[in-house]
């Protein structure tokens, strides 16, 4: 009876253990269905995250470049706006300029046509001034004679030689004139001091320096620059024969009489011969 009893108690507890893991497996393979699940998920989600890292990184490098590209656009764009800022100024500046001169421009215009009007009013005076010059030149050169006219190398009250006219200007000594004086009164003649080219010329010269009233001599054109006897034409005197040497400056020439050239102080006054050149007829 009791091991009747012992054999009885065994097999529930048996049964009892098949019926735990009979129950326990389903629970097991849902674990692992779990798992497997996760696993799958996780691979998953892991390849999507990671392809979307890489298209996120794509697009971030992308952007990077695309802001570089921006930058250099904007600094380009900064340059642009500087060139043409400085373009504007310089425009604007020649505009100004533009202006002024086109000012300048029409006031030399007005200036230009004021002159015009000016010269046009002396045409006319101009033209007859020299009508009359010409007609003055004409009756002194060539006066009337019987209403017949007779042209002379000289006019009236001048002498002639080679190609040459004198004026010997014989006047009283309260009116004798110093070099500076005389030669200022050849000019008013449009003539100069005479100048001797040749001995035949001084010969003329000293023939014609008559003496009169006591004066020593007639001014000529020769007188002392740097030290040197200069004729007023530019020539350096050549025969030191004709005058002693220079002293100084400050000394012009006389000649005189049957005795040649000589040095006095050009502040002296004496009478005065002029020279021009004659009318070729």
């Amino acid at each position: 009876m009791k091991v009747e009893n012992k054999a009885t108690q065994q097999a529930p507890d048996t049964n009892d253990k098949k019926s735990s893991c009979n129950k326990s497996f389903p629970s097991l393979a849902t674990c692992w269905g779990i798992l497997l699940l996760i696993m799958v998920l996780r691979f998953y989600f892991s390849t999507v995250l990671e392809k979307r890292i890489a298209n996120l990184t794509q697009e971030t490098q992308m952007l990077k470049k695309k802001n570089e590209e921006l930058r250099r656009n904007q600094t380009n764009l900064i340059l642009q706006i500087h060139n043409l800022t400085r373009d504007c100024t310089l425009l604007e500046k020649q505009l100004a300029e533009n202006q002024e001169l086109k000012k300048k421009n029409e006031e030399l215009e007005t200036e230009k046509k004021n002159l015009t009007e000016i010269i046009q009013q002396m045409t006319t005076p101009w033209i007859e001034l020299n009508v009359s010059r010409a007609q003055w030149s004409i009756d002194a050169y060539c006066p009337k004679e019987n209403s017949n006219r007779k042209c002379n190398a000289c006019q009236a009250g001048w002498l002639y030689f080679e190609s040459s006219c004198y004026a010997v200007n014989n006047v009283k000594p309260a009116e004798w004139k110093t070099w500076e004086e005389a030669r200022e009164n050849c000019r008013g003649k449009s003539s100069d001091l005479a100048v001797v080219v040749n001995e035949e010329e001084k010969k003329n010269v000293s023939e014609k320096s008559w003496k009169y009233d006591g004066n020593k001599g007639y001014w000529i054109g020769l007188r002392v620059e740097d030290g040197i006897w200069k004729w007023l034409d530019g020539r350096n005197l050549t025969d030191s024969s004709w005058i002693n040497q220079p002293p100084s400056d400050g000394h012009c020439a006389i000649s005189v009489q049957d005795e040649g050239f000589k040095s006095v102080s050009c502040d002296e006054k004496n009478p005065w011969i002029c020279n021009r050149k004659a009318l070729s007829v």
